[in-house]
């Protein structure tokens, strides 16, 4: 008998990035954190958790990092640390499967906890729901923006926000776990 799911916490995190090599990807730092919780029976939406992150390592943020994110200096500037933000995240999800598209986030969780001397706040359970759709799609793995469209669609929010990008992954979650079909390629109809 397979596990039941109460609740899944499907989380998107943005973080310090540069496109000229000069920030190591172990030395990125997470800017925001957005996570939905989304109830195992019904598979909608029940509440959201959005807080911006200040790095401490590399405190001042790439013009590449706030355009690709639109998340300002000033922005992380008032924002509390990693260290005040994980028991809050953990609080929140507690009790849910962690999701997210790939690995990457689960990832950065640990190295930012890790960092900040605190324990992961979700644990070691992870739903990778890059792998899961695409297991269900029966193609290779692609962006939250293509899954989308895949399934007939559109993206809602900014694209690179972390609250706006767990929204839409949360709403790709019934497609990952295979409670909504996700129709052959030429099956579908443009809409």
């Amino acid at each position: 008998m397979s596990e039941v799911i109460t609740r899944y916490l499907v989380v998107d995190l943005e973080a310090t990035c540069d496109d000229s090599g000069a920030l190591p990807r172990e030395e990125s730092e997470i800017i925001e954190i957005g996570a939905v919780l989304v109830d195992g029976a019904t598979l909608e939406p029940i509440a959201e958790f959005q807080t911006f992150v200040r790095p401490l390592v590399h405190p001042r943020l790439s013009q590449f990092c706030t355009e690709l994110t639109t998340i300002s200096q000033a922005d992380v500037a008032r924002a509390p640390t990693f260290k005040i933000v994980a028991p809050k995240l953990a609080a929140f999800g507690q009790g849910a499967l962690f999701c997210s598209w790939g690995g990457y986030d689960r990832n950065q969780l640990e190295r930012d906890a890790r960092r900040a001397g605190v324990r992961a706040p979700l644990g070691p359970r992870h739903l990778n729901l890059k792998e899961a759709f695409a297991r269900a799609a029966g193609e290779g793995q692609s962006g939250t923006y293509g899954a989308l469209r895949r399934v007939g669609l559109k993206p809602t929010g900014t694209h690179h926000r972390g609250i706006d990008d767990a929204r839409n992954i949360a709403r790709l979650l019934p497609y990952a776990i295979g409670r909504a079909a996700i129709a052959t390629r030429h099956e579908r109809r443009p809409r």
